[in-house]
């Protein structure tokens, strides 16, 4: 699996904690880290950073996204809002277990800031060591194995009628906004490289990046 770490700008503190617990419990991945942190120039709201994750996902440059904001609901409700995207919220490991194992989403939002008292490092380590304990989309609990994994396809399923292509969101997006997408240059950089979507991959350089 090829997994990226991302999180908003408003919590640089946590960028390292997520990734070196990601490195430790995603066993066999290849993990990206793409910040945000210090060195970054601009700084990135949640919004901002589900277009990212969108492109992430829509290129196929990465097939999971561990992300994150102050709330981490903020986050969540974005990423929702790009198609193929399905994101959960996981603020407890056990919420991490049942979205991997029934939902078999590609993006998990943690809330980073929201009650993140001084427990909160080993809930958040404990909750990606839950997230990845297991292969995804087994089915939860097992004795309704068969049945959760149908519902899980049906909602995607409907959830990708239901969503425009994802050029179409990229395409209306303000030039503003994109200019600061494609200046998140490890982000675009992996994607050129990675990415296997080519109507993506030449939207990218459309936009003239080099």
């Amino acid at each position: 699996m090829r997994i990226a770490v991302i999180q908003a700008s408003s919590q640089i503190s946590k960028n390292e904690l997520i990734f070196n617990a990601t490195k430790k419990y995603a066993t066999n991945s290849q993990i990206y880290n793409f910040g945000c942190t210090e060195s970054d120039v601009e700084k990135y709201s949640y919004i901002e950073i589900s277009l990212l994750i969108g492109l992430l996902i829509s290129s196929k440059a990465v097939d999971f996204v561990v992300t994150g904001c102050s709330s981490g609901q903020g986050m969540m409700l974005a990423c929702n809002s790009m198609p193929e995207v399905l994101c959960g919220y996981a603020p407890t490991p056990k919420d991490a277990y049942l979205f991997a194992q029934i939902n078999n989403g590609n993006v998990i939002s943690l809330p980073l800031g929201e009650e993140y008292t001084w427990t909160g490092p080993q809930n958040l380590e404990q909750t990606i060591e839950r997230l990845f304990s297991e292969p995804f989309g087994q089915g939860y609990p097992k004795s309704e194995q068969n049945r959760k994994i149908k519902d899980t396809e049906l909602l995607k399923q409907i959830r990708k009628t239901g969503q425009v292509d994802a050029l179409e969101v990229f395409n209306n997006l303000d030039e503003k906004i994109i200019h600061k997408l494609v200046s998140k240059k490890d982000v675009i950089d992996s994607i050129l490289k990675n990415g296997r979507e080519t109507k993506i991959l030449d939207w990218i350089r459309a936009q003239n990046v080099l």
